[in-house]
C-alpha cells in the first residue's frame, strides 16, 4: 500500500510518501509484528542554513525523528556549498525512526534567475509582456552540466537537458539569446 500527499507548511510544498508492506497488512491473523512503514519526505533546504523550525522540524517530528540530528548532518554535508542556496532533499524515514537523505542540485530556476540577475521570475507572460530578464546559450550549458549530474538525469543527453533548461527560462519570462 502506498499513501502520497502534499502539503503546503509555512510557503514550502512538501510532498510526502508511505510505503508499507502490503503482506503484513493483509494478514490479520498473523502472530508477526507487523513490518514498519518507510516514510519518504521531500524538502528544499537552504544550504549550511537548516534549524530544526518550520518546516524541518514539524515534518520530521511527526515521523519520530529527532530534527537537530539531520539539521547537524545535512549543515555538516553542505558546508562547501554557498550558504542559503536552495538544496532539494529528499529524506528517507525508516521503520525504526533512522534517517537517510540525499541532496540535489539546485533547482533550475535558482540558476536562472543568478545567470539573469533578477530576484524573481515574470508574473505574467506573452508576446504582450516584456521579458525580465536575458541568459546566453553558455550560461544555459552550462546549467544543463550541473542539473545532467543529478541523479534522475543522467538518461538524458545535454541536448535535451539543454531544451528542457530553455522551455524553464521562456516559462519564467527570461529571454534566451545566442
Amino acid at each position: 500500500m502506498c499513501h502520497v500527499y502534499f502539503r503546503h507548511l509555512f510557503g514550502v510544498r512538501i510532498r510526502s510518501l508511505t510505503i508499507t508492506n502490503p503482506a503484513a497488512s493483509e494478514s490479520k491473523m498473523s502472530k508477526k509484528a507487523p513490518a514498519a512503514a518507510a516514510s519518504l519526505l521531500r524538502l528544499v533546504v537552504p544550504a549550511g542554513k537548516a534549524t530544526p523550525t518550520p518546516p524541518i522540524g514539524p515534518a520530521l517530528g511527526q515521523r519520530g525523528v529527532k530534527s537537530m540530528d539531520f539539521c547537524k548532518q545535512f549543515n555538516d554535508r553542505t558546508k562547501n556549498v554557498e550558504p542559503g542556496t536552495p538544496l532539494p532533499v529528499i529524506i528517507t524515514v525508516k521503520g525504526d525512526r533512522t534517517f537517510t537523505f540525499v541532496t540535489k542540485s539546485p533547482p533550475t530556476s535558482f540558476f536562472l534567475k543568478r545567470a539573469a540577475g533578477i530576484e524573481k521570475g515574470a508574473t505574467n507572460i506573452g508576446k504582450e509582456h516584456p521579458y525580465v530578464g536575458k541568459v546566453n546559450l553558455k550560461q544555459v550549458y552550462e546549467i544543463a552540466k550541473i542539473k545532467q549530474a543529478d541523479d534522475g538525469m543522467g538518461h538524458l543527453d545535454l541536448k535535451g537537458v539543454c531544451s528542457g533548461i530553455i522551455g524553464s527560462a521562456k516559462s519564467m519570462g527570461i529571454e534566451v539569446v545566442p
